[in-house]
Order: C-alpha cells, then sequence, then structure tokens
C-alpha cells in the first residue's frame, strides 16, 4: 500500500542520534554512523522525530510500504527490553567547552575536565563524526584512564577521544571503524595510549591494520602504559 513514512536523508545525516530517543516506536536507529529505518512496518509516519533533527535529514514522504503494524511495535519493544539497549543517549554527539588543564588535574578543586565532546566509545563514535576533522585524536584503551593518573593533563588536553577495549568489543567493529576514519578525515595527529597487559596488544594490531588498509599517512606515537602507571615505552611510527 501507499502511505507516508520517514525517508532518511544519508548525506544531510551526521549520525548525531537526536532523532532515536523521539521515536516512540524504536524504528530508527544508529548504523554505521547514520540513521537508519529499522522495517517499514514499525514507523507511523506521523513524524515525531522531524523536529529533533539538526541536519534536516528526515523527512515524511509518501511511498508503497508495508502498512504500521502496532502489535508488531509492541513485540518489538518487549524483546529490546531483553537485549543491551541500542538507543542510549550515549550516541548523541555533543561538543563541550573543556576545562583548562589546570582546573581538570586540580585536586581540590576538581570542577572540570578537558574533554570536548561526547560520546567517546569507540563503538558509539562515527568517523563521520564532526569533531574528529582535523584533530588530534587520542585512541585510548579503557583501563589507561584509571592506571594512568595524568591522562587528563599529559594526553587529553587538547585532543578528541575514542577509547574502548579489544577484549570486551567487536575487534572488527573497530578495524572497520578506524578505516573509515583514516580515509575520510584528516587528522593532525594520533596517539595510541594502550597498557602492557597481553589484551592491551590486540589494540595496536587493531589500529595498525586499519592505517595500513586505509594507506594513511598521519603519523602516530604509541605509548603503552605499566599497570604500575608508569610510562614504560613511547615510540613513533607512521
Amino acid at each position: 500500500m501507499k502511505r507516508k513514512i520517514i525517508e532518511i536523508n544519508e548525506e544531510l545525516c551526521t549520525g548525531c542520534g537526536e532523532c532515536i530517543p523521539n521515536c516512540a516506536e524504536g524504528s530508527l536507529r544508529i548504523i554505521d554512523g547514520k540513521a537508519r529505518l529499522v522495517a517499514d512496518k514499525l514507523c507511523d509516519g506521523l513524524g515525531a522525530c522531524l523536529g529533533h533533527c539538526p541536519a534536516g535529514a528526515l523527512v515524511i514522504i509518501e511511498r508503497e510500504a508495508e502498512d504500521f503494524d502496532q502489535e508488531a511495535v509492541d513485540q518489538f519493544l518487549a524483546a529490546e527490553k531483553t537485549q543491551p539497549p541500542s538507543r542510549c543517549p550515549s550516541a548523541q554527539l555533543k561538543m563541550m567547552q573543556p576545562s583548562s588543564c589546570e582546573a581538570a588535574n586540580s585536586p581540590s578543586a576538581q570542577t572540570g575536565s578537558a574533554l570536548s565532546h561526547w560520546p567517546v566509545q569507540i563503538r558509539l563514535v562515527p568517523p563521520s563524526a564532526p569533531f574528529l576533522e582535523n584533530c588530534d585524536l587520542l585512541i585510548a584503551a579503557d583501563c589507561t584512564a584509571l592506571a594512568y593518573a595524568g591522562l587528563q593533563q599529559d594526553f587529553l588536553q587538547g585532543r578528541k577521544v575514542m577509547m574502548g577495549c579489544p577484549k570486551f568489543d567487536d575487534q572488527q567493529l573497530y578495524v572497520d571503524r578506524f578505516t573509515e576514519l583514516f580515509k575520510t578525515r584528516q587528522l593532525k595527529s594520533v596517539t595510541l595510549l594502550i597498557m602492557e597487559v597481553p589484551c592491551c596488544s590486540a589494540m595496536l594490531q587493531i589500529v595498525r591494520r586499519a592505517y595500513n588498509q586505509a594507506g594513511a599517512k598521519v603519523s602516530v606515537q604509541q605509548v603503552v602504559v605499566s599497570t604500575q602507571g608508569e610510562i614504560v615505552d613511547r615510540r613513533d611510527w607512521q
């Protein structure tokens, strides 16, 4: 049947995720850095998500589509409750005003952070995120934030960050994400901050593989932190 339904302009979509929480039927998802319609039958075509897209990528059109099915929506949402949340607000891109390194690292004040954007998890940051263009990028293993006391001052200040754990996350997703990032973004520099533990060696291999696949030329500094919080190795590679 022909009916009203959402259409997403992929060229305009930035993958910010602002539309996701405003779709009561759960029919929108961020997939590969872009908003996608999960299934025609889950979209009621009323357009509650339209006003929440800062890029104007969403419109209502009329086309041949499966009829809206409220029962299917109810089943879909019920099944979703048993799965890890994929519409987490953490997927929404945000730019913030970072504090100076002095404020961010003052033990007595602790009133600020050098973090300038959100999200930070590798699996949530799309390579198309605007804050990644022309930046100094920090790729950090999760544990480094706790092991190295001076991370804010020594590594985060003035950089954008992507963090993750190759042991618990999808390593191929990491490779694909970094490959696309190296291909599509102009980066000033990359700092790879990892732990000396064996599982962190996978992060090094992931970044090297993506770097080679993309034919990247950006300079990379590899920094290794011990479990005691000391820098035990620092080297540059291209």
